[in-house]
């Protein structure tokens, strides 16, 4: 198991699902962890979840399209624990739709939280990850989430495969710029994954009836991944762990895929 002892991350949309998960993985392997999101009664119960595992664990509500709520967040991570040294941008919302029926102002909001949410982390925690960057062997690390939506295309998804397409190629741009500060960025492409979101792919396709109902769409998903099953938040945590770690020394700039095979057709 990777060592994080003495490290401090932060994880957003940890409420639930894979940040959760993250938020879990990261604790048991020695760091302390800051978990936001909007999501507050879930929240709290998470680090009560945590905190009942050992692990130093707090909740912050925050949303990520605010800047000053990532500069509240930022601070309040290094007031709560003495610094900060992995940021795992997770939150990110879903939803299925015919391009012709989406409008504007859907697409926008998918864009702000799934890439201005992204961008923000970045830029306002890459400082005080470079604080103490020089203290670990593999430097600091910023993961990002992404899908295999950011990899390949797919129908009735154009906004989703935009933002995860974005949050793939900015993680390339923040990893060449961030290297002579010593944070390592990759992105992380799961398939889809047994959490609420990963529910929400199945009822937005079957809203949308190409596919069937949920079961026949769940099934159909299913196939897609040679593994023969969707994903666990575990094995997308445990992703992120690595990627996060002294193991993941010479690794930035690059994608983690976590898909069951999916993109190996």
């Amino acid at each position: 198991m990777s060592n994080l002892k003495g490290r401090v991350a932060l994880v957003t949309g940890a409420a639930r699902g894979i940040g959760l998960a993250t938020a879990r993985a990261l604790g048991r392997a020695g760091a302390s962890v800051m978990l936001t999101d909007i999501l507050d009664t879930d929240g709290q119960n998470a680090v009560a979840a945590l905190e009942g595992e050992d692990i130093k664990a707090r909740y912050l509500r925050h949303d990520v399209t605010d800047e000053a709520a990532w500069q509240n967040a930022v601070a309040a991570t290094e007031k709560a624990f003495g610094g900060l040294d992995i940021l795992v941008n997770n939150a990110g919302i879903f939803f299925a739709k015919p391009m012709g029926e989406t409008t504007i102002e859907e697409f926008r909001r998918m864009q702000a939280i799934n890439v201005d949410g992204v961008f923000l982390g970045m830029k306002t925690a890459a400082p005080a990850i470079a604080k103490r960057a020089g203290k670990w062997q593999g430097g600091g690390a910023i993961v990002n989430l992404s899908s295999v939506a950011g990899l390949a295309g797919a129908a009735l998804a154009v906004p989703y495969n935009a933002s995860k397409g974005a949050v793939r190629i900015m993680t390339k741009g923040a990893a060449l710029e961030l290297a002579p500060q010593k944070i390592r960025v990759n992105s992380v492409h799961p398939g889809v994954i047994e959490t609420k979101m990963g529910q929400q792919v199945i009822d937005d396709m079957a809203a949308v009836g190409v596919m069937g109902g949920a079961n026949e769409v769940r099934e159909n998903l299913v196939t897609l991944h040679p593994i023969g099953h969707f994903g666990l938040p575990a094995d997308v945590a445990n992703g992120i762990v690595f990627l996060s770690s002294d193991e993941a020394a010479f690794i930035t700039g690059t994608e983690l895929v976590v898909d069951g095979g999916m993109t190996a057709r």
